[in-house]
């Protein structure tokens, strides 16, 4: 059997790291907290249940995750955001990969909520992400805030059946704040593209990013609130490439 090492980053997360530890307790053999200085209850909530807590500086999500790997204490991990839990088909799921799992690799289904109400259309799922993996295989890439974990020399991933619940926005308020951060993030790394592309992208990219969502991703069937989130993600869209272009 596998030893697993359940790894979760952390900034003032009280109010979701209780339950993102609860649900994979019962499946992990050690689990990490790698926190940002957290001026709220977090530390005191992941000890409580057990975890070990460390602290890092942020650097950004990339160079955080990167991080956290080197804090875990076994090779087979499971990463996780704290506002995540399992559910209980998929923590099934990976108790079967810890005792007969064959793959270096396990990608997973993340089912996004809004407001307190999961979300399948908009683009939001599948929203496959690769979660459990040997760390000696691998590592986080990408361009932040989006990060990515990408497997070296191929290896063969298989989808793990459950889904892994994300309550990214319990209000409104959480989504524009959320659009605003990773919009600003975005625009310090597209300020040094051509400014030509910047201006095309700025025109263009945000119809394309509602049309995508709205009409070929399923949008119109959640009504009003399809509207709402497609609109919005477009909006950050532009907001990314105004900003670069600002920047520059």
């Amino acid at each position: 059997m596998r030893e697993l090492s359940v790894v979760i980053i952390t900034y003032n997360e009280e109010e979701n790291i209780g339950r993102c530890i609860d649900s994979v307790a019962k499946i992990a053999n050690d689990i990490v907290v790698v926190d940002s200085f957290s001026t709220d209850r977090t530390k005191e909530i992941a000890l409580s249940k057990g975890a070990r807590f460390v602290e890092h500086v942020f650097e950004g999500h990339i160079q955080q995750k990167n991080w956290a790997i080197t804090q875990a204490k076994y090779p087979f991990i499971l990463s996780l955001d704290a506002d995540e839990e399992l559910s209980p088909t998929l923590a099934r799921s990976v108790r079967a990969v810890k005792e007969s799992g064959t793959r270096e690799g396990y990608t997973v289904n993340r089912l996004n909520y809004f407001c307190g109400k999961p979300i399948k259309t908009c683009g939001w799922y599948p929203d496959r992400k690769l979660r459990l993996w040997n760390s000696q295989k691998g590592k986080w890439e990408g361009t932040n805030p989006h990060d990515r974990f990408v497997m070296h020399d191929k290896q063969k991933i298989k989808t793990l059946k459950g889904d892994l619940l994300h309550y990214t926005y319990p209000s409104k308020e959480a989504f524009m704040m959320q659009i605003e951060k990773f919009s600003s993030i975005s625009a310090n790394h597209l300020k040094h593209k051509n400014s030509l592309l910047l201006y095309f992208k700025l025109v263009f990219s945000p119809p394309l990013k509602f049309v995508k969502t709205y009409l070929i991703r399923g949008g119109f069937k959640e009504g009003l609130l399809g509207i709402y989130i497609c609109f919005h993600q477009s909006r950050e869209v532009a907001f990314k490439y105004k900003k670069a272009i600002a920047l520059k």
